[in-house]
């Protein structure tokens, strides 16, 4: 047995079989491109989704992070920690932001956020009847049971309950559906992402997030943005909220903020974090054991110079529209397959008639990975760093299986 069925055997009989892997297995990268244990080259257009900004192998990235294995990798926050200070420095400098908690994922970030937004709610704000999240149908926002709870696609939630609420669900894009849902005073919270990613690469219409933050505010509610996968330059600005002039009381981070190492943060105005703050005898109200720890933060401080160093967001700007029009094309060629082109900057979808899933495995087998988004949308998410001719290769590869598909 070779190398490759040797590892795929032990996939079968040790791991819990909760994924549904592609039978590759990816050993190493270099920019855009990863290979597997056979020597398979893939052009790599999922970069882990949406996790490896700056690529593969970056050498800034790479020298950060073993220099920083070589000094300290973790201490735990029962001491302050140097590379966690400067990051949060650098992220409320970037941002709206006075204050930073950190933990390890978005799942993660979004359960602080809720427990933050709750606590506010109850203690500062002195009003314990707020206690409803309201979400957006087709949202994701993690796998935990509240994050799960709070995600507006059935698929997920379906036999984990009872599920964590209350919880309303209003249409995305919908402002009049917000208004009434918070109408009765009893919301907590509103958590959007600026563009549902898991949900299809879906846009919302131009004015919408401006409007429920006037709805929050006119009715008291925290406004939470669920940055995980807009944000650090996926859509062309630092964050994805950016683009529509309106700024959050929270938003929550992680995929490419340490452009591939295991990092996740809460943002917040110096009013929301009163949150958690502790009241006098209490207990510490939030904690995380390994977040913010020394190598994910010297790894995130590295991708947030390399983002400015090398102009990655003014290529993430150009490298998507150019991204944009060649999907926009594969449409009118391939209007028997193909719905439309949705997205921004390098957060790009092709809305397809059916069987997303075939499609991404057609163009594996000829050495490009995509992933799926919402029901039946071929997901884009290559690194901010990708070029015009990788962008090509891609299309190229997409056409030749669209070519192929049968009305």
């Amino acid at each position: 047995m070779n190398r490759h069925d040797q590892l795929l055997d032990a996939a079968r009989r040790r791991l819990i079989q909760n994924y549904r892997q592609a039978p590759i297995i990816l050993t190493r990268g270099e920019g855009a491109y990863v290979w597997d244990v056979r020597g398979h080259r893939y052009l790599d257009m999922t970069a882990g989704i949406a996790v490896c900004c700056l690529g593969h192998s970056h050498p800034k990235l790479s020298v950060a992070i073993a220099l920083q294995a070589g000094r300290l990798i973790h201490g735990s926050n029962l001491y302050f920690i140097e590379e966690q200070l400067l990051l949060a420095e650098a992220l409320t400098a970037r941002s709206f932001a006075d204050r930073v908690f950190f933990c390890n994922s978005g799942g993660e970030a979004n359960e602080a956020a809720l427990k933050l937004a709750r606590r506010y709610q109850q203690v500062v704000a002195k009003k314990p009847e707020k206690i409803t999240i309201v979400s957006a149908e087709g949202s994701f926002h993690g796998r935990t049971i509240a994050t799960v709870s709070i995600t507006g696609q059935e698929k997920y939630r379906k036999n984990f309950g009872p599920m964590f609420g209350p919880t309303k669900f209003v249409p995305f894009g919908d402002v009049e559906a917000m208004r009434a849902a918070l109408a009765d005073g009893t919301a907590c919270a509103v958590i959007l992402e600026p563009i549902q990613a898991e949900g299809g690469i879906i846009v919302p219409p131009p004015g919408y997030l401006q409007a429920v933050k006037e709805a929050c505010v006119a009715t008291g509610t925290m406004l939470i943005f669920d940055e995980v996968q807009t944000g650090v330059g996926r859509t062309g600005t630092l964050w994805g909220h950016e683009q529509e002039g309106v700024t959050p009381d929270l938003m929550t981070l992680a995929k490419g903020l340490a452009g591939g190492v295991p990092i996740g943060a809460l943002l917040a105005t110096d009013e929301a974090a009163e949150g958690f703050v502790p009241g006098a005898g209490e207990a510490v109200t939030h904690a995380s054991t390994f977040g913010g720890n020394a190598l994910a933060c010297a790894a995130a401080l590295t991708v947030l110079d390399v983002i400015e160093e090398e102009s990655l967001l003014a290529n993430c700007r150009e490298a998507g529209e150019y991204l944009g029009r060649a999907l926009d094309k594969l449409v009118e060629k391939y209007a028997n397959v193909a719905v439309e082109s949705r997205g921004r900057g390098l957060l790009r979808g092709l809305a397809v008639k059916s069987d997303a899933p075939a499609i991404v495995a057609a163009c594996r087998d000829k050495g490009m990975l995509v992933s799926v988004a919402g029901p039946s949308t071929v997901r884009f998410v290559p690194p901010l760093l990708v070029k015009r001719e990788q962008i090509d290769e891609a299309v190229e590869i997409l056409g030749g299986v669209l070519a192929a598909r049968k009305p």
